[in-house]
């Protein structure tokens, strides 16, 4: 089987169809078509089936996607690992950090990392948690930063571990308790972050841990608009405690939570046994030394 099909198939199904593809693998979309066609003639099986205007993965497309992306990541490792050994290159540092909370986590160790280290190039990718695993299971990045628990599939380095507060509206009935339990906010409306944060689901998990399952007033990807919602009185919102200090505004306050199982855990993940190129092994030593606190 020839790498530019496999890569053809597993970018059909990450992009959502031929077009995208084509415009990701910088080829045609008669190009991606014939690539998955030779994969599937050489297999002897159907991989993908029309759904509408969309591909869909039939149940032998499914076994081979999956494997497909670890021969990919596996094919990285190996030109990374050979270049490093014929030292084609400085040193590349593929990052992938989250949308909220890198500019108070890593943005010291960035830095700091830049003037250490001038010849690595870093090249930084930017999503949600969710998207970011993904791009590290398919070897596309060498380290991202996620939320607790990790998968199986990662190792992982502690970066920091933050408790939520809630932001109420300063009228709201807990706006002068020093503390509360989350059960007590069950009745109130919750303003989240858009469907691809993993914050949603580490709080969604939390509520229901504790018997109940919030009523969603809103989505946001922005903290500062989540914020302003709040103080509108639409609802009401969990933040790690060093978003919310950062951004408190006048009609706004926050209460800590008395929950010691609840935090936002941020750990820094890398493929379990793949390789580890010189350049992210020195960004893990860096972020040891540089604390955030």
């Amino acid at each position: 089987m020839e790498l530019r099909n496999i890569h053809a198939l597993v970018e059909v199904v990450r992009q959502g169809g031929f077009s995208a593809a084509a415009k990701v693998l910088y080829t045609s979309q008669p190009n991606v078509s014939k690539a998955v066609r030779q994969l599937q003639d050489e297999l002897g099986i159907q991989l993908l089936e029309r759904n509408g205007h969309k591909s869909a993965l039939t149940e032998a497309g499914q076994i081979v996607y999956r494997r497909a992306m670890n021969m990919l990541a596996e094919s990285e490792d190996m030109l990374a690992e050979l270049d490093e050994l014929r030292g084609l290159r400085r040193g590349v540092l593929r990052l992938g950090l989250p949308l909220l909370g890198s500019s108070v986590l890593f943005a010291s160790i960035f830095a700091v990392f830049r003037s250490r280290y001038p010849g690595i190039e870093i090249r930084l990718v930017e999503h949600g948690s969710k998207k970011l695993e993904e791009l590290l299971r398919a070897g596309e990045i060498d380290l991202a930063a996620s939320l607790f628990p990790v998968s199986q599939d990662f190792d992982w380095q502690d970066v920091r571990n933050e408790p939520f507060v809630a932001l109420v509206p300063s009228n709201h009935r807990l706006a002068a308790q020093p503390s509360i339990q989350l059960k007590m906010l069950a009745a109130d409306p919750f303003i989240l972050f858009e469907e691809g944060f993993l914050l949603n689901k580490l709080i969604l998990g939390y509520c229901a841990c504790r018997g109940f399952q919030p009523t969603v007033a809103a989505h946001s990807g922005q903290i500062d608009f989540i914020v302003g919602l709040v103080k509108a009185g639409l609802g009401i919102a969990l933040l790690p405690r060093l978003m919310a200090e950062q951004r408190l505004l006048p009609g706004v306050a926050f209460i800590a939570l008395d929950e010691p199982d609840i935090s936002w855990h941020m750990v820094m993940l890398w493929r379990n046994g793949g390789f580890l190129p010189h350049a992210a092994r020195a960004w893990l030593e860096l972020s040891k030394e540089v604390r955030t606190d």
